[in-house]
Formats: C-alpha cells, structure tokens, sequence
C-alpha cells in the first residue's frame, strides 16, 4: 500500500512538471512563431532585391540567411525573457519607490538605475565605436548620466502630474538652440544618439518602471502618464552628445564606414566567421545583463525579499534574455550588415539611383516588426489600453512612419540636403498635433520614436545608406548618418494622426458604438 501510494505521488508530481514543462515550451514556440510572422517579410524582401536588382556572392548571401534564422530564434527569446525578468523586475522596483513615498528614494534609484541599464544598452557601445573625435568612455558615461537624470524626470512627472507636452516642448527647444553651437556634420550623429540608447536592453525594464510607479495612483489618468519614460530618456542622450560636440568641437570626416565581419569564400568558413564572432557577444551581453543583475539582486536582499519561486522565474527570465540578446546580436551584425552595407553601395552604383526610396520605403514598412522592443511597446499598449488601440493598430503605424522615414533619409543620401531641413519641421508638427491628441496618444507616440529606431536600423539601415553615400560620392557623417533620427521621428506623427483620428471618431459616434465596435474587433482604430 505505501509503495503504491508512493508511486502515485510520484506519478502524479511527473505529470504536473510535464504539463508544466510542456506550457513553459509552448509559450516559447509562440514567441518564436510570432518572431518568424515578424523577420519573415523583410527577409523576403531582401532576398528579392539579391536576385533581382542588385545580386549579390553567395557568401554574403548565405551569411544573411544564417543572421535570420538567429534573428529569429534570438528575438524569441529575448521577447519570453523580458516578459519573465525585465518587466517584473521593473514593475516590481518602480511599485516599491513610490510606496515609500520618499522623494529622495525615488531620486537615488532612479537615477543609478537610468545610468546601469543605459551603460548595459549593446547599441551605446557602437555609437561610442561611430562618434569621432570624443573618447569612448567619456561618450558612454556622459549618455548615462543623461539617461539617468531623465529618468528622475520622467517619474517625477507621473508623481507629480505634470503634462508630457509641456516637457517635451521646452526640451526640445533647448536641443534645437544647441545645434547653432555644433559642428554642423555633427548634428545627425547627435540626433541618432536618441534613438540608438533607447534600444532593447532599456525599453522593456524603463516601460516596466513607469507602470510600477504609475500603479499606485487611483486617478483615471495613471495608466496613460505610465507612457512617455522613453520619449523623455531619449532626449538625454541627445543634449549629452550634443553638448560633447560643443565641448570636444570633433572632425566628423575623419569616420570611415567599416563592417563588423567580412565574409569568406566557402560554407565552412563561412560558419567560422559566426562562431568566432559569438565569443565577442558572449561577453559583450554577459558584461550587459550583469549591473542590472547585480542591482537586482541586491535590492531584493535589502528590500523587496521576493519568494523563492518568484525569483526562480526571474533568474530563467535572465537566462532567456541574455541567451536571445546574444543571437539576435550576433545574427543582426555578422549576417545583416555586410548585406546591408554591400546593397547600399551595389544600388547607389546603379544608373536608376532613384530606386533607392520607393525600395527603402518597402523594406523601412516591414523591418519595424523585427525590432525586439516594438513586441513590449505593442504588448504593454494594449494592456493599458484593455485592447482598444491593438498591437496590429500600432504596427501598422509604426510601419507607415518608418517607410516614409527611409525615404526621406535615401533622398538626404542623394542629395546631401541637411537633415535640420527635416528634423525640424517633423518635430514641429509633432508638438502642434500634441495639443490636438488624447495625451496618451502623445506619450505613445514619442515613446515609439525610441523604440522602433533600435538593433535592426543600426545594423541594417545605418549601413545601408553608408554604402549608398559611398557609392554616390557624399559625406558618410553628414549624410548618411540621421537614418535613425528620422526613424525615431515620423512614428511621433504617423500615431498622433491615429490619435486625431480616433478622437475625431469618438466625437462623431455614440459612445455604445465605439464600445461594441472593440468588442467584436478588438480594435478601435483601423486605417
């Protein structure tokens, strides 16, 4: 009897850490399923370009078919990991300071956290590796700071109640009378700045803060200030380089465009090339992840004292994320940029240059979806908003702003013009439609700017349009650079319009309308 009863316990514990294996695993399929949904078209795309207008070795070739499935897989990944490690952890410490309702606690931990996961964004690094003429780690440290002190900012706003728009409209005013101090084939370099330090190592945990902070509070509006932490960290960054280029006075045109693999002859080689770039990323993602670890780990010894089963969840959700970081990075620079920068060059040779924009707008419409914080933002902007602008509303959007963004930035390619000529203007209409909006379309909208300019547009577009500038004989700083400015730029009004659109939907309809309409969509909004 007692060994009968025995093995039915034993039976029984089997079949419940099977289920439970089987749901950890089914979750991870579908987050690669929607990973493939998300790289598959921009493959397509590019495959279609190689064999058609611009053909390509078929090292290089396979190179990139290899950076995708990595990509794919790695984005997997990353996206189940920040779900289980990042977002809980952000929620968690973001919740803990305003409970303490001390000021000088949410100062301190907010400010060390800005500068710890800004040092452990991969994307900062190569920025630091693009601006010439200011040293590495002066670079690094003084973006961090500036994310730092942004970060305070932007949660005291949610304590506060202060309006994003009335931030945003002083902030960029004093970014946009810097510009008359700078270098002028300094500024696109300051202005992707923004964008490339808000990438996927920050957004997942600073979005997660915002939400932890803004739970506490009752009022209706708490769930729309938990938006716009990544609008206004993105602008830290942007005063930091800046001010670097008022200070250090740097020669942009000593840059030289350089690829961060070149490709070999054969497969086998080819599979080397991979494997001895993996080690760098390894390492690169381990020194990434262990400051926000390490924080962590100490503010629960001393603070939050979560359940052990709580913090194994955690720890899994660390292993996910760094594992899907290294792939991601590895298959984006070793199999999509020299692809990226080969394509640029081989098109801008072409007799037809003007195919450049109607092409990058195609590939700038699907390779949004393949940034790793685009799935948060969506996933996050729908739950606040119980479904009523939807992940395929968002994407859509986003889609439309990046295509027009990379057609602008191909038309800077071919004719040299500065990219103030853009920047300024599109800013403008940005906080003109900010005071016609909900605000939390507005918060939306800059927060987006951040996200979608992130890994896939410094890998793939950056170098893209240097091998164009290359190839047609232009200045790589002045106007190469300023892709991921304009990228982080349109989404600011292609979702603001979403907004407009739907206000105006809201005055027009009755109210039960709009109501039984998201019920049986789940989307208010449809272009």
């Amino acid at each position: 009897m007692l060994a009968d009863k025995r093995k039915c316990v034993l039976r029984h514990t089997l079949l419940r850490e099977g289920e439970i294996f089987l749901r950890k695993n089914k979750l991870l399929v579908d987050k690669v399923k929607e990973s493939l949904k998300s790289v598959l078209p921009i493959t397509l795309i590019v495959l279609l370009i190689t064999f058609t207008i611009s053909p390509v070795s078929s090292d290089i070739l396979l190179g990139f078919a290899i950076g995708a499935v990595m990509l794919v897989v790695g984005m997997g990944l990353f996206t189940l990991g920040a779900d289980l490690s990042m977002t809980t952890i952000g929620e968690r410490i973001g919740a803990h300071m305003t409970k303490s309702r001390k000021l000088t606690v949410i100062i301190i931990v907010s400010f060390i956290i800005g500068i710890i996961i800004t040092v452990a964004e991969p994307d900062l690094q190569v920025l630091a590796e693009q601006v010439p003429g200011v040293p590495n780690m002066t670079l690094i440290i003084s973006v961090a700071l500036g994310v730092g002190l942004f970060l305070v900012m932007a949660l005291l706003r949610i304590i506060f109640r202060i309006p994003i728009t009335v931030l945003l409209v002083a902030l960029y005013i004093i970014a946009f009378a810097l510009t008359f101090f700078v270098p002028q084939d300094f500024l696109a370099v300051a202005f992707d700045s923004g964008g490339v330090t808000t990438g996927p190592m920050t957004v997942p945990f600073i979005m997660a803060l915002g939400v932890g902070v803004s739970s506490l509070r009752n009022d209706k509006d708490a769930n729309r200030d938990s938006f716009g932490l990544v609008a206004l960290c993105s602008i830290g960054p942007i005063l930091a380089v800046l001010i670097l280029g008022m200070i250090y006075n740097p020669d942009s045109s000593s840059y030289t465009s350089e690829n961060s693999a070149v490709m070999s002859g054969n497969s086998r080689e080819l599979i080397c090339v991979f494997l001895n770039n993996l080690p760098k990323y390894l390492i690169e993602v381990a020194i990434s992840l262990s400051p926000i670890l390490a924080f962590f780990i100490l503010y629960d010894f001393a603070i939050l004292k979560l359940s052990k089963g709580q913090l194994i969840k955690i720890f899994i959700g660390f292993v996910y994320t760094y594992l899907g970081l290294v792939l991601f990075l590895t298959g984006v620079n070793v199999g999509f940029m020299p692809l990226g920068s080969y394509l640029g060059e081989a098109i801008g040779k072409l007799p037809y240059k003007w195919i450049l924009v109607p092409l990058s707008m195609i590939i700038g419409y699907f390779i949004v979806a393949a940034e790793p914080a685009v799935h948060v933002l969506n996933k996050q902007v729908e739950e606040i908003t119980d479904g009523a602008i939807s992940p395929k509303s968002m994407g859509r959007c986003l889609s439309i702003g990046v295509a027009i963004s990379l057609g602008l930035a191909m038309i800077r390619v071919l004719t040299g013009i500065s990219i103030m000529w853009l920047i300024v203007p599109g800013y403008a209409l940005a906080i003109i439609l900010s005071f016609l909006v909900p605000s939390i379309f507005t918060s939306i909208a800059f927060d987006s700017g951040g996200v979608a300019s992130g890994p896939m547009t410094a890998t793939f577009l950056l170098p893209f349009a240097m091998g164009t500038c290359t190839a047609v004989g232009g200045n790589i700083a002045n106007d190469a650079f300023g892709v991921v400015a304009m990228v982080a730029m349109t989404p600011l009004i292609t979702i603001q319009i979403m907004g407009l659109y739907y206000k105006l939907k809201q005055k027009t309809a009755p109210e039960e309308a709009v109501v039984e309409e998201a019920a049986e969509d789940d989307e208010i909004i449809e272009l």
